[in-house]
């Protein structure tokens, strides 16, 4: 997909949803990470790390009276945010997508690992490896950032993160992901994210740090193609 497509989409989707900005691009940088853990190849990684970036796209879709409310959700709004998940993969087809590691993943990064996710129910090995391995970390990311109802940060919401996603390896996550970003973590190879990706980074200096990363995902294209 043509990265400056990418960078417009992203764009739009923080319009939309300005809590989405600073998560966009550490979740990025968290899948390229744990992609590079796994030996993914390069190629692989660059389809899949364009997904991350656009896994909310469907939310461009999604009315903002339910999108931005600022208190909890009713369960009929709950079903209106979960179509995000196939309103993105429309929005991919649409735009002329065929590659499979970004479909996949904008459609499926929902499910969970039991088969109680959304938007299919999809279980187990059934869900594609991308998507699988993501859940992971939109959840890490959503448990360590910024929301209307929580304003916990730094090392203490990441260890208890960590704790979150161990309890729940082999029922809502894939045990090999769970265990893989552990060991990222406790390496200190996600450090450089917490510490200059989070909420709180001056706005002029997040800006700066999301045109390199944009600049690096152009000079990977230029790489491959």
């Amino acid at each position: 997909m043509d990265p400056a497509a990418v960078q417009r989409l992203v764009k739009e989707i923080e319009q939309k949803d300005l809590s989405t900005a600073a998560h966009t691009w550490r979740v990025v940088l968290y899948t390229r990470a744990i992609l590079e853990h796994f030996g993914i190849d390069r190629e692989t990684i660059a389809l899949v790390t364009q997904a991350a970036a656009l896994h909310d796209v469907g939310k461009l879709d999604i009315p903002d009276r339910v999108l931005q409310k600022p208190g909890r959700l009713t369960d009929e709004e709950f079903e209106i945010i979960k179509l995000h998940t196939v309103a993105g993969y429309g929005r991919m087809v649409q735009m002329d997508v065929t590659e499979e590691p970004i479909l996949n993943l904008v459609r499926y990064h929902h499910e969970r690992w039991d088969g109680k996710g959304y938007p299919f129910q999809l279980a187990g090995e059934d869900i594609p490896i991308g998507a699988r391995m993501f859940a992971v970390i939109d959840s890490f990311d959503a448990m360590t950032s910024v929301r209307p109802y929580r304003r916990d940060l730094g090392e203490d919401a990441a260890r208890r993160a960590l704790v979150e996603l161990q309890a729940g390896s082999g029922a809502r996550y894939w045990p090999e992901a769970v265990d893989a970003f552990a060991e990222l973590y406790r390496t200190g190879q996600l450090d450089h994210i917490l510490h200059y990706f989070n909420d709180e980074v001056p706005l002029p200096a997040f800006e700066q740090a999301r045109e390199d990363q944009f600049d690096a995902i152009k000079r990977r294209a230029s790489d491959l193609g």
